[in-house]
């Protein structure tokens, strides 16, 4: 069920994502509320509406609820923000990255500094431990690609 609410509305995004910048999109989904406010507690919504591009990887709301117990309260904390931005910037390639680049590539350097491993095999696209649930979401300042898990850099 969550694979398609997330698919369908990815479809509206894509209709309309053109004139409405990453965080924008983002907003109007629904499926990203948690990721919305730690891309406000980190500070970082001025930065995903600037002129990108940006390739997001955005977990869902249920990707962050599969997170240990109080993980997303501890990073939502103002001591814990450069915690946070680590947590947030890992989710985020430098340029504009849609699936059939995705799957050209086995590694991929996020704005975080440390790389992500991409797997695209059986049908499936695995980003770390995370599989792309939906591709190809347009920004007006880049795309994102829905994942159903939190990634965490080592």
């Amino acid at each position: 069920m969550v694979a398609t609410l997330v698919l369908a509305t990815a479809a509206h995004a894509n209709m309309y994502g053109k004139n409405k910048d990453i965080v924008d999109v983002a907003v109007e989904n629904g499926s990203f509320n948690t990721l919305v406010a730690a891309v406000q507690a980190g500070e970082l919504v001025d930065t995903l509406k600037g002129d990108g591009p940006f390739t997001v990887f955005a977990p869902t709301d249920e990707a962050f609820a599969k997170l240990p117990e109080g993980t997303v309260e501890m990073l939502l904390k103002p001591e814990n923000k450069d915690k946070l931005v680590a947590v947030l910037t890992y989710h985020v390639v430098p340029g504009k990255v849609t699936a059939a680049d995705v799957v050209n590539v086995d590694r991929a350097t996020t704005v975080q500094g440390q790389a992500i491993m991409v797997n695209a095999e059986g049908g499936k696209v695995m980003i770390n431990d995370a599989q792309v649930l939906a591709t190809d979401v347009k920004a007006s300042n880049g795309v994102i690609h829905v994942i159903d898990t939190v990634l965490i850099p080592q």
